[in-house]
């Protein structure tokens, strides 16, 4: 295994880091938010990135008093989405060869995600990852999504290895507190889709420009 001390392990997030996912996500909220009346503005989305997602979809709903139809409104968003997963969301700049390296180097890894389990489901079998990514947790049934650290602390369980010895790879400010709360050390690649450099300050330090840059990090290269 080649890893720095003290990683032993690779925690991704998904959505906006893994995969290029966050502006498919907008695509199915916009036609099922268009579906009630309600014309979506990306600057009130931006404020609920990274929270679990029936969090992050009733912060919508609430914000556009449509609380009625709570249920049927994430159902049809999920539907969407999970629909659009294999033609549109594409892997992010260097994730086919961080993965590669993951494999190369027999390194442990997971992803811990604020998706549902069927969208991870669906990202990890539509690109043939589900060798590399055995162990998938979501914060789907968690008491607490992110920022909370619930769902990195369950995916080092389900690792076995300490907090303290994995690497996080996230891409919001939510998820690198969720991470930093667990006792990990997290790297973040901003997706300047929905987040802005400054969102970081205060946060976390290692900001890198695309998953590229990580693994020259891993190597030693910078």
């Amino acid at each position: 295994m080649t890893l720095p001390a003290p990683f032993k392990a690779i925690i991704f997030d998904m959505d906006g880091l893994l995969v290029d996912s966050e502006i498919v996500w907008f695509e199915a909220e916009t036609a099922t938010f268009a579906g009630h009346g309600v014309t979506l503005d990306p600057e009130v989305r931006n404020r609920f990135t990274g929270l679990r997602n029936d969090e992050f979809i009733d912060g919508l709903i609430q914000h556009y008093g449509l609380a009625s139809e709570r249920l049927s409104m994430q159902r049809e968003v999920l539907d969407r989405m999970q629909a659009l997963i294999p033609e549109k969301v594409q892997p992010k700049p260097g994730a086919a060869e961080l993965i590669e390296y993951i494999k190369a180097n027999q390194i442990p890894t997971a992803i811990a995600s604020s998706s549902p389990e069927r969208m991870i489901d669906t990202v990890v079998e539509s690109h043939g990852w589900a060798d590399v990514f055995r162990i998938r947790c979501s914060a789907e049934g968690l008491p607490r999504g992110k920022p909370a650290p619930d769902v990195y602390l369950l995916t080092a369980e389900t690792l076995g290895i300490a907090p303290q010895h994995c690497l996080a790879l996230e891409d919001s400010a939510n998820g690198a507190k969720a991470a930093i709360a667990a006792g990990m050390t997290c790297y973040v690649v901003p997706d300047l889709s929905h987040s802005r450099v400054s969102d970081f300050e205060g946060v976390v330090e290692e900001l890198f420009d695309s998953l590229h840059t990580v693994l020259y990090r891993l190597r030693g290269k910078i």
